[in-house]
């Protein structure tokens, strides 16, 4: 046999390997994922507050209470957290926010939070119909370049 048939056997042997272990890790990491969402669910209330400042910092720069930093991973403190400052009945709260409602939580207006801990679930609107605007995603320079071309153009732009 030619050497480069047995260097690629290797090859193919241990990137099998890799992906069966992925596999079995990346099993395990969904279990512990969905427990962690039941005990959140389990856990969960509904609260009346009003968002004073949110943004992505670190968690050692959050202002959440030192055992919760402490309890984190090592990894995880150079990460950027959503942290939302919000006003709970009479005291000043910062909280954890879910990512993928983060960018619909409005600042300075009350709202009706879904909180489990420190940690918001999710966030309704406590005042009119349209009080929280779910497209408030932010528009890359490629597609507002495109869309101005367009309506140059006399085109119907594209949503």
């Amino acid at each position: 046999m030619k050497t480069w048939v047995i260097v690629l056997i290797v090859v193919l042997v241990i990137v099998v390997a890799a992906l069966i272990l992925l596999y079995f890790l990346g099993k395990k990491a969904q279990k512990k994922q969905d427990e962690q969402q039941e005990m959140l669910n389990a856990n969960k209330q509904n609260i009346s507050m009003l968002i004073i400042d949110k943004k992505r910092v670190r968690i050692a720069d959050s202002g959440l209470p030192q055992m919760v930093i402490d309890q984190t991973p090592k990894l995880m403190r150079r990460a950027k957290l959503p942290i939302v400052k919000a006003k709970v009945g009479p005291q000043i709260m910062s909280l954890v926010s879910d990512e993928k409602i983060f960018d619909s939580i409005p600042v300075k207006k009350e709202v009706k939070a879904v909180v489990s801990g420190i940690y918001i679930l999710d966030v309704k609107g406590l005042h009119g119909k349209n009080d929280l605007n779910q497209n408030t995603k932010k528009k890359g320079w490629f597609k507002r370049a495109v869309e101005a071309a367009q309506e140059k153009a006399g085109a119907k732009p594209i949503k």
